[in-house]
C-alpha cells in the first residue's frame, strides 16, 4: 500500500480509463491502433493526472513489450543508451516501448539520440508532454509521431473512478467506508480534471476520516476541506498560463462580463496580478477605444489602486474595471489603423516628410522656393486648414476608419461638417 492510489488501481482496459472518450472511445482512432497492437510512435499532449502514463502503460501491456521509463528531467542520453543497450537481450525480446515523461524537458541531442532507433522500430516511443509539442519537440522526433491531445477530465466521467477507489480502499484496509454522493461530487469537481488529484484526495479523506461504530465516515464538509485548493490548474511558464490570460481578454472583447470574472479570479488566485491588469489595460485601449475613450484612464486608476492595496483586495477594483469594460460599447477602430500605418511602415512605405512639417526654419542657398509654408490650424476658422501632412508616397493613404458607435459617429459628423467647406 506504498504505492500511490493512483498505481494501484490502474485499468485494465480502455473502458476502465477515465476520461478522453474523444480518443478511447468505440472507433475512434488511437483506441482502434490500440486495437490493432501495431503501436506507432506517439506523443501525448496535455495536462498532468489526464491519462498519459496509464494509457502507455495499458499499450505496453496489451503489445507484450518491454516497458522502460524515463523522465525528461532527469533522464540523460546514457540513460537513453541503457534502454538501447537490453534490444537483443531476454529483457528486450518481444520490443521495447519506451514511454519518455515530459519530453520537452530533453536538449536536441538528447532527442536525436533516439532517432536513430525510432526510426528502424527498435523501440516504440510514447513520449508525453504538458506543453505543445509543436513548439517544445524536435521536428525529426514530431515528423515520425503521431500527436494526440488528452483534455482535463469532465467532473462527472470522475464519479465511477472515485466509487472504484473507496471500493479498493475499503479492500485494502478491511473496514467499511462511507462516502455520501455529495462528498463525491465535491471532489470530482474540486480536482480540476485530474485524475491523479482527485484519488489522492479520496486516499486523504479516507485516512483521515473518523470512525463511526467501526465505519470510516467521510463528511462532505471533511470532503470540501480536503479538497478544495485542488481545483485551480495554473503555471506560469505553461501554456494553461496562455490559455488562462487568452480567455480573459476574449472575454472582455466578447462583452461576456461572467467569463471575463471567471478567468480574472483564476489569475488572482495564483497571485498573478501583472497579467490580470496588463490585459485589462490593453482590452481597453484596445477593444473599447473610441467607443467610451474615458475608459482608458478610469481603467489605469483601477489598475494603479490594485496594485497599491496588493492582493487580496486588488481584486475590488479590478473587476469593477472589468466588469466596465465588458459592458462598454466596443471599437476596434483605432488598433486597426495603427495595425495599418505599422504595415506601411514596415515594408519601407516612407518617403521625406513634407517641406511644411520639417523642423527647419531656414532654407539653404539652393533652393529656389524658400520658406516653410507651414500653415498654424488655430489661426483659422475652426481651428482647421487644409494641408498635407502625409508624405508624397502615401498622399491619400488611408489608416482610420470611423467605427459605427455613437461617439465616433459624432466625431465623424463634426469632421464631415468642418471639411465639407473644403470640399474635403
Amino acid at each position: 500500500m506504498s504505492s500511490p492510489l493512483a498505481d494501484r488501481i490502474r485499468p485494465q482496459s480502455l473502458d476502465e480509463i477515465v476520461g478522453q472518450r474523444h480518443l478511447l472511445a468505440e472507433g475512434k482512432p488511437l483506441r482502434k491502433i490500440i486495437e490493432s497492437g501495431e503501436i506507432p510512435n506517439l506523443i501525448f499532449y496535455g495536462p498532468s493526472g489526464v491519462g498519459k502514463t496509464t494509457l502507455a502503460t495499458y499499450i505496453a501491456k496489451k503489445t507484450n513489450k518491454t516497458l522502460k521509463k524515463l523522465n525528461g528531467t532527469t533522464a540523460s542520453t546514457a540513460d537513453i543508451r541503457a534502454v538501447v543497450e537490453e534490444l537483443g537481450t531476454f529483457g528486450g525480446m518481444g520490443g521495447i516501448l519506451l514511454y519518455l515523461d515530459e519530453i520537452q524537458y530533453f536538449n536536441k541531442k538528447q532527442q536525436q539520440t533516439l532517432l536513430e532507433f525510432i526510426e528502424d522500430g527498435r523501440i516504440t516511443l510514447i513520449a508525453s508532454t504538458t506543453e505543445n509539442p509543436y513548439f517544445y519537440v524536435y521536428n525529426a522526433i514530431l515528423s515520425r509521431s503521431t500527436v494526440f491531445e488528452f483534455k482535463p477530465v469532465e467532473a462527472q466521467e470522475l464519479y465511477p473512478a472515485i466509487r472504484r477507489a473507496v471500493h479498493i480502499l475499503s479492500q485494502e484496509r478491511k473496514v467499511e467506508i462511507d462516502m455520501p454522493e455529495e462528498a463525491v461530487r465535491i471532489i470530482a469537481s474540486s480536482c480540476g480534471g485530474d485524475v491523479r488529484k482527485a484519488l489522492n484526495a479520496v486516499e486523504l479523506c479516507v485516512v483521515s476520516a473518523p470512525f463511526e461504530d467501526d465505519v470510516k465516515k467521510v463528511s462532505t464538509e471533511h470532503a470540501k476541506e480536503l479538497s478544495q485548493q485542488s481545483a485551480f490548474r495554473y503555471d506560469r511558464d505553461s501554456d494553461e498560463h496562455y490559455d488562462v490570460i487568452s480567455a480573459y481578454q476574449k472575454s472582455m472583447r466578447g462583452s461576456d462580463a461572467q467569463a471575463a470574472l471567471h478567468y480574472l479570479a483564476r489569475l488572482l488566485k495564483a497571485g498573478d496580478l501583472v497579467s490580470a491588469c496588463r490585459r485589462l489595460m490593453v482590452c481597453a485601449c484596445e477593444d473599447v477605444g473610441l467607443a467610451y475613450p474615458q475608459i482608458i484612464p478610469i481603467v489605469k486608476s483601477c489598475v494603479d489602486i490594485a496594485n497599491a492595496v496588493g492582493l487580496p483586495e486588488a481584486k475590488l477594483p479590478l473587476a469593477d474595471a472589468v466588469i466596465l469594460v465588458c459592458l462598454a460599447p466596443k471599437s476596434n477602430s483605432a488598433h486597426d489603423a495603427i495595425a495599418a500605418a505599422f504595415a506601411d511602415v514596415e515594408m519601407g512605405k516612407a518617403g521625406p516628410i513634407p517641406r511644411a512639417l520639417q523642423n527647419k526654419h531656414f532654407d539653404g542657398a539652393d533652393n529656389t522656393n524658400p520658406g516653410q509654408f507651414y500653415q498654424y490650424p488655430h489661426s483659422f476658422p475652426d481651428h482647421f486648414v487644409p494641408q498635407q501632412y502625409l508624405p508624397d508616397e502615401l498622399k491619400g493613404t488611408v489608416y482610420y476608419e470611423y467605427g459605427d458607435n455613437k461617439n465616433e459617429q459624432a466625431f465623424k459628423a463634426y469632421w464631415d461638417k468642418i471639411k465639407g467647406k473644403y470640399g474635403l
